[in-house]
C-alpha cells in the first residue's frame, strides 16, 4: 500500500490477471517446492540489491515486525491514520535538505571505518545508534525524528545488523541514497558468518567509494527440492526471412489477458513470465538488430505465449543472442528484482475533487499484463533522491468492453493528491510528455483464490478501492460461479467517493452486485451508512449460506486493513478465506 502521506488512503491497491483457469497438476510440485523454500528460510537472504529503489520506507505489516504494541500497529478506530506524527520540519523533503546541508551526521568528520560486531553493539541508544544494512554500518540517530515509523521501531536495529528487520517491512528503500551521509563504514566480517544477501549488480558493489565486504565463506544450508524438470516452463524459436519468434512454454493453462511482461530496448530482449509468485525469465543480448516494435501473442488454453520480432536486415540467425543475467531461471517474483522502464505520461483526467487518472504511455518495445491484485512501483528522482512508491493500475473505465485489448500500451492509475506530500504532488505536476519509470508488476494476490467462491466480499477505504475495481468486473464478467459480490466502501465525504455514478450504474444492471457506502464525515443531507468499520457493521454484510464458499478482500490504509481483518476474523471467517492487498 502506498506508503506516504498517500497512505492515508492510498493502500497499495493491488492488482492482478483474470487467470481463467487453475493450473495443472504438475503445478503443485511448485507450490511444493515454495512451501519447502519459505520452510528452510533461505529466500530472506537471497534479495537482489536491485530491488532497494525507495527513498521513502515502506510499511509492510508482517507477524513480528513492527512490534505488536507498536504505533505503526492497528489504531484506534476513531484514528483515521497510523503513522507516528512527525514534529515540523521532520519531512522527507526536510530529511534531504539536512543530508545536503553538510552537517556532520555520522560524529566522524567524513572518514569511513572498519567496524567490529563488538562496536557496533556499543552504539545502541536513542543519540548514539548504529545499525548495520548489508555488511555497511550506519549512523541513524539524526535520523530518529524523521523515520515516519517513529523511534521505537528504529531502535530495534540498535547495535546489531539490522537486515532482516529492514528487509520485513522496507524491502523497496534505496537506503543507500538515502542514509549515504550517515554512513560509519564497512562491516568486518568473520569467515564463518553467513551473508545477509547477495549481490547482482556490479555497480551496486561500492558505497559512497567504499567496497562491500567480502564474501565470507558460507555454510551452505540443505538444498530445497527443485521442482522437477517436466514443471519447469521451457522456450523454442523459429526464424523466416523477415521475423524471428521467440515461443515460451508454459506447461499450464495461463490467463486469458496473458502473463507477461517484454521488455526490447535496444538490442536487449527481455522476457518474464509471471506464474503465480513464480517468475520465469528469458534475457538476450540480439544477434542482429532488430525494428523497434514488437508483437506478443498469448494461447492461453495450452499456455503458450509467443514473442514475434522484425528483423531490421533479411539475415539468417544463427542463434538468438548471448544470454544476459538470470536468462532462462525459474524462480520466486519475489526474488526476482523490479525491472524498470521509462514511460510517458500522456494524459490527466479529475475523478474527484483531489484524485487524478494518470495514464502512462509504455514505450513501443514494451508489452505488459498486470495480473489481478498486483501492483507496480513508480519512481521518480525528486531533489536528487530516488522516490519511489507502489500503486496498482486500473482500466480507463470501470467496465472496459469485453473486446479491449489488455496489452494496451497504456496504463492507467487512480491517484489521490495530497498537496504537503513529495511524491503526489511531484506526480501532479507532471507536464504532459514528462516520464516516470515504472516497474514490472508484483504482489502475491492470485485468481486462484477465486475458484468455486460463491460469496465475494469487498472491504476498501479510499484509493483502497483500486484492486477491487477489476476485481468487481472479473467477478461480474467472467465468474458465473460467484453468486453475490458485496462492497463496503469507506470514505470521509459524498465526494470522496471514487467512479461513484459509474458504481451506482453497475448496481442498478447486475443484480448480483450491491454497494454500501460508509462516510466518516457525511453532509447532514446522507441517508447512507455513517461511522467507521466495526462489528456491527459487518455482521449483516458478510453473509455465509450453508452451501456457499466465501473470500472476502481487504484495501486501505494500514491501520484500516488491519483491523478490518480482525474484524472479519472474528465473524468466523479464516485465514484462508481472507486476502489484504499490501504492497
Amino acid at each position: 500500500m502506498v506508503r506516504e502521506e498517500e497512505e492515508d488512503d492510498e493502500d497499495e491497491d493491488g492488482e492482478e490477471e483474470e487467470e481463467e483457469e487453475d493450473y495443472v497438476d504438475e503445478e503443485r510440485g511448485v507450490l511444493l517446492f515454495v512451501f519447502s523454500l519459505i520452510s528452510n528460510a533461505v529466500s530472506g537472504f537471497v534479495r537482489n540489491l536491485r530491488c532497494l529503489r525507495g527513498a521513502e520506507m515502506l510499511n509492510v505489516p508482517s507477524q513480528s515486525f513492527p512490534a505488536v504494541g507498536s504505533q505503526q500497529r492497528v489504531a484506534p478506530s476513531g484514528q483515521s491514520r497510523n503513522k507516528v506524527a512527525l514534529k515540523p520540519g521532520h519531512s522527507l523533503m526536510d530529511w534531504i535538505r539536512l543530508t545536503k546541508s553538510g552537517r556532520d551526521l555520522t560524529g566522524l568528520k567524513g572518514r569511513l571505518i572498519d567496524v567490529t560486531e563488538e562496536e557496533l553493539k556499543k552504539h545502541n541508544t536513542r543519540n548514539d545508534c548504529w545499525t548495520c544494512i548489508r555488511g555497511m554500518v550506519y549512523n541513524v540517530s539524526a535520523y530518529m525524528d524523521f523515520h515516519p515509523g517513529g523511534e521505537e521501531e528504529l531502535m530495534r536495529a540498535a547495535g546489531i545488523d539490522g537486515t532482516d528487520l529492514f528487509d520485513q517491512v522496507h524491502r523497496w528503500v534505496n537506503y543507500e541514497s538515502m542514509l549515504k551521509e550517515c554512513l560509519v563504514g564497512r562491516m568486518v566480517v568473520k569467515a564463518s558468518t553467513v551473508l545477509k544477501g547477495q549481490q547482482t549488480k556490479k555497480e551496486s558493489s561500492r558505497v559512497n567509494g567504499l567496497a562491500l565486504p567480502p564474501p565470507p565463506v558460507l555454510s551452505e544450508p540443505a538444498a530445497a527440492p527443485i521442482p522437477a524438470k517436466d514443471h519447469r516452463p521451457r522456450f523454442d524459436w523459429f526464424q523466416t526471412d523477415e521475423t524471428v519468434t521467440i515461443v515460451v512454454y508454459t506447461k499450464r493453462k495461463i490467463p486469458r489477458s496473458g502473463c507477461s511482461v517484454v521488455d526490447l530496448h535496444g538490442n536487449v530482449l527481455r522476457v518474464e513470465t509471471l506464474l503465480g509468485s513464480w517468475s520465469y525469465l528469458l534475457h538476450w543480448s540480439l544477434s542482429h538488430e532488430v525494428k523497434e516494435t514488437v508483437a506478443t501473442q498469448c494461447v492461453h488454453s495450452v499456455g503458450k505465449i509467443q514473442v514475434c520480432l522484425r528483423k531490421a536486415e533479411n539475415t539468417r540467425w544463427e542463434r538468438v543472442g548471448q544470454s544476459l543475467e538470470g536468462h532462462d531461471s525459474f524462480i520466486r517474483s519475489k526474488d526476482r528484482g523490479l525491472f524498470y522502464r521509462d514511460c510517458v505520461l500522456v494524459s490527466k483526467k479529475e475523478v474527484t475533487h483531489d484524485t487524478q487518472l494518470f495514464c502512462f504511455q509504455l514505450p513501443p518495445g514494451t508489452h505488459m499484463h498486470i495480473p489481478m491484485g498486483r501492483h507496480v512501483y513508480l519512481k521518480a528522482s525528486i531533489q536528487g533522491s530516488d522516490i519511489v512508491k507502489p500503486y496498482t493500475p486500473v482500466d480507463e473505465v470501470l467496465r472496459p468492453p469485453k473486446n479491449s485489448n489488455t496489452t494496451s500500451t497504456n496504463i492507467y492509475f487512480m491517484i489521490k493528491v495530497y498537496p504537503d506530500g513529495v511524491f503526489t504532488p511531484y506526480l501532479d505536476n507532471l507536464d504532459i510528455g514528462a516520464s516516470v519509470s515504472i516497474s514490472s508488476p508484483d504482489g502475491s494476490f492470485t485468481v486462484r483464490s477465486l475458484r468455486d467462491v460463491t460469496h465475494l466480499y469487498l472491504l476498501a477505504a479510499g484509493t483502497g478501492f483500486t484492486p477491487m475495481a477489476r476485481l468487481l468486473h472479473l467477478a461480474l464478467q467472467d465468474l458465473p460461479t460467484i453468486r453475490k459480490t458485496k462492497l463496503m466502501f469507506f470514505n470521509r465525504q459524498e465526494r470522496d467517493i471514487l467512479w461513484h455514478s459509474e458504481l451506482e450504474q453497475l448496481c442498478s444492471e447486475e443484480e448480483r452486485c450491491q454497494i454500501e457506502y460508509v462516510l466518516s464525515e457525511p453532509a447532514g443531507s446522507w441517508t447512507g451508512r455513517r461511522g467507521r468499520i466495526e462489528a456491527a457493521m459487518l455482521q449483516g454484510f458478510l453473509e455465509r449460506p450453508g452451501d456457499s464458499k466465501c473470500l472476502v478482500c481487504v484495501c486501505g490504509p494500514t491501520g484500516f486493513t488491519e483491523l478490518a481483518v480482525q474484524l472479519v476474523k472474528q465473524q468466523g471467517f479464516s485465514e484462508e478465506e481472507i486476502h489484504a492487498f499490501q504492497g
